[in-house]
């Protein structure tokens, strides 16, 4: 699932809005990558862990060359998945039902009255005479 069908799986839980979805979800994640950045872990009760990770120096191979190239040190993300997680994932526990997206409320529409029609008149049949040219014409071809 990527972002973007995230956002609209959310979107009946935002009143069929996928700009309000999609604002939640940039609002979530900005959150996570702030406190991350500044070193804080963010914890989500039976989801997991995001931490900040140091990473030291260490040496490494070139696959291509073989060669030894020295790695300089970084910071990193980790995920730590939660217990009730793990379980889910294992199948050990079963996955309780999905939130159902609130139910809409339609207003009834006032009903309009129509007013009876009056029966319509009887179009007078049109006779549609040819052109003197033209009926000349065909008079010539039948003699």
């Amino acid at each position: 699932m990527n972002k973007a069908q995230f956002i609209a799986y959310l979107a009946p839980h935002f009143g069929d809005s996928k700009k309000e979805a999609a604002r939640a979800v940039d609002v979530v994640f900005d959150s996570i990558v702030r406190n991350i950045s500044k070193g804080e872990d963010v914890m989500v009760n039976d989801f997991g862990k995001f931490k900040k990770v140091d990473r030291a120096a260490r040496k490494g191979r070139n696959p291509f060359t073989g060669e030894t190239i020295q790695i300089k040190a970084s910071k990193k993300v980790r995920f730590l998945p939660a217990k009730a997680l793990k379980e889910v994932i294992s199948g050990a526990r079963k996955l309780e039902a999905a939130p159902k997206p609130p139910v809409k409320v339609v207003a009834a529409k006032p009903v309009k009255k129509v007013a009876a029609k009056k029966p319509a008149k009887k179009a007078a049949k049109k006779v549609v005479r040819k052109p003197a040219k033209k009926a000349a014409k065909k008079v010539a071809k039948r003699k």
